[in-house]
C-alpha cells in the first residue's frame, strides 16, 4: 500500500499527458525509444526524459535486444480508482445552468472528436507515406553506405536533430562505432554538426 507521499508522486507523474500515453503504449507491448517517438509523435529527447523519470520511480524497466537497443516495458502497472460524491442541491436555477453547460460541453466534445477523426485519417495516410519513404532510403542506402549502421543513423536524424548522447540512446550503437559512422556521414556531406547537435545537411537552410 502506498503512503500519501508516494501517491502524490505517482499522481504528479500521471499528471503529464504524454507520460500517460507512453504507459498506455507500453501496456500493449515493449517498445524502444524511436518506436515510442514515432507512434506518439514526440521527439526522442522528450521520450528519453519521460522514460528516465518513470524508470527512477520503478514504473518502467528495460531489456537489451541483440542490437543492444533498449526495449522499455511496464515493471509496475498503475491502477487508480477515483470516486465522485454528488452534492445535493435544491436550487433549480443552478441545476438548469449546469445542464446548459453540460450540453455546450458535449457539443464541444463532439466537435473535437470529429476533428480528431479527420486528423487521424490524415495521419494514417502520412504514416503510410513515411513508411514508403523509409523503404526507399533503405534501398538507396545499400548503394551508398558500407553498412546498415549508416542508414540507421541517417534515418534517426531524418526524424529529429539529436546530440551524441541521444543518438547513443536511440540507436544503441557503441560509442566508438557511433563517432566513426558520424564522421563518415559528415565527410559524405549528408549530415552536419551544429554545436552538440547533429542534423541532416540542408534541413536548416538560412
Amino acid at each position: 500500500m502506498l503512503d500519501h507521499v508516494e501517491v502524490a508522486r505517482i499522481l504528479d507523474i500521471l499528471g503529464n499527458r504524454n507520460r500517460r500515453r507512453i504507459i498506455d503504449l507500453l501496456r500493449q507491448k515493449p517498445c524502444f525509444v524511436t518506436e515510442i517517438s514515432d507512434r506518439l509523435m514526440l521527439s526522442p529527447k522528450a521520450v528519453i526524459e519521460h522514460l528516465q523519470m518513470m524508470e527512477r520511480e520503478e514504473i518502467l524497466s528495460f531489456r537489451l535486444d541483440e542490437r543492444r537497443r533498449k526495449y522499455y516495458f511496464l515493471a509496475n502497472d498503475i491502477n487508480i480508482v477515483v470516486s465522485l460524491n454528488r452534492m445535493e442541491t435544491g436550487d433549480r436555477s443552478r441545476a438548469d445552468d449546469k445542464t446548459l453547460r453540460l450540453r455546450l460541453s458535449l457539443l464541444k466534445l463532439k466537435k473535437l472528436v470529429t476533428t480528431r477523426d479527420d486528423v487521424a485519417t490524415n495521419l494514417l495516410h502520412l504514416d503510410q507515406d513515411i513508411d514508403a519513404q523509409i523503404k526507399e532510403v533503405v534501398q538507396l542506402g545499400k548503394t551508398v553506405f558500407s553498412g546498415g549502421l549508416d542508414t540507421e543513423l541517417a534515418i534517426a536524424l531524418a526524424h529529429y536533430d539529436l546530440t551524441l548522447g541521444e543518438l547513443e540512446e536511440v540507436t544503441s550503437i557503441p560509442p566508438d562505432a557511433l563517432k566513426e559512422r558520424l564522421d563518415m556521414l559528415k565527410k559524405q556531406r549528408l549530415i552536419e554538426q551544429k554545436g552538440d547537435t547533429f542534423r541532416l545537411c540542408g534541413a536548416h537552410a538560412e
